[in-house]
């Protein structure tokens, strides 16, 4: 459960907390669209002093429908990020979403320290190749389909079994090139329904059978504010109570909107398991 980010080893047995930073003008929740350089420091200023652990920047905003963004584009989201965060807080340690090897090539030679990938290899198939060239850890999500076409693609047999499945594919694959350091995200809202979430947050507990570190990325996501009858921008006490439970069933890391609060999720979890 330790992960090398640039020489530093990181002991994820104690739950982690991921600040989201998107440079993107659609993402799904609006305090979360940080464009300018200034919003963008401020944000990873404020994160930081709240405890963050690790800054995830990404340029290409995935809900379901969400439109297509060239390529070009996103590196002109990412990169300037990438550098004006290392060159304001130099010892952040930066996650970038992404699926294309290209924006995850440039972003590591930026230095970017991790690189989280909703496709785990299925969008681009020359990702995991340079995830083990340049040794950072590789955070490989579920999903189906693309951005663009994955709510139409949750029909499954057995949802648990066939995401582990899809998840022992894609270990061995990676491990066969020679990555070191994995995370597993189950991918809550990407080719799920609303029960399908639920299901698969109950029983996250038997994702550590493939003993790998475990990322729950729940943050104000629609299983919360659909169920509550509310909105993104009203779904913060939602997003702490599946924190919570997430955390109970296994997950190491904390993908969130709102650093302050996940942080005191995992200093109470702690005490609570001591």
């Amino acid at each position: 459960m330790t992960i090398n980010c640039q020489g530093k080893l990181i002991d994820l047995n104690s739950p982690k907390v991921m600040g989201i930073i998107n440079t993107t003008p659609n993402s799904f929740y609006a305090e979360s669209r940080k464009v300018s350089e200034k919003d963008i420091l401020n944000q990873v200023e404020k994160m930081l002093k709240d405890g963050a652990d690790f800054i995830d920047v990404g340029g290409y905003s995935t809900p379901p429908g969400a439109p297509k963004v060239e390529e070009t584009e996103e590196l002109k989201r990412v990169l300037p990020a990438i550098e004006n965060i290392l060159k304001h807080f130099p010892e952040t340690l930066i996650s970038v979403d992404t699926f294309r090897a290209n924006v995850a090539e440039k972003s590591i030679e930026a230095g970017a320290a991790i690189i989280n990938d909703i496709s785990a290899g299925n969008l681009d198939q020359e990702m995991m190749k340079t995830v083990a060239k340049h040794q950072v850890p590789y955070i490989m999500m579920h999903m189906r389909g693309t951005p663009q076409t994955m709510k139409d693609l949750n029909q499954y047999e057995d949802i648990l079994q066939d995401i582990l499945f899809y998840f022992s594919e894609k270990i061995s694959a990676a491990r066969a090139l020679g990555i070191n350091d994995l995370i597993v995200d189950p991918g809550f809202g990407f080719a799920k329904n609303i029960n399908q979430n639920f299901e698969l947050l109950s029983k996250m507990e038997l994702f550590k059978t493939l003993e790998l570190p475990l990322l729950a990325g729940l943050s104000r996501k629609s299983l919360i504010y659909k169920t509550l009858k509310t909105s993104a921008a009203e779904a913060l006490n939602g997003t702490t109570f599946l924190n919570t439970i997430a955390l109970n069933n296994g997950a190491n890391i904390l993908r969130v909107h709102d650093v302050k609060e996940a942080v005191e999720c995992t200093k109470l979890f702690a005490e609570l398991n001591k």
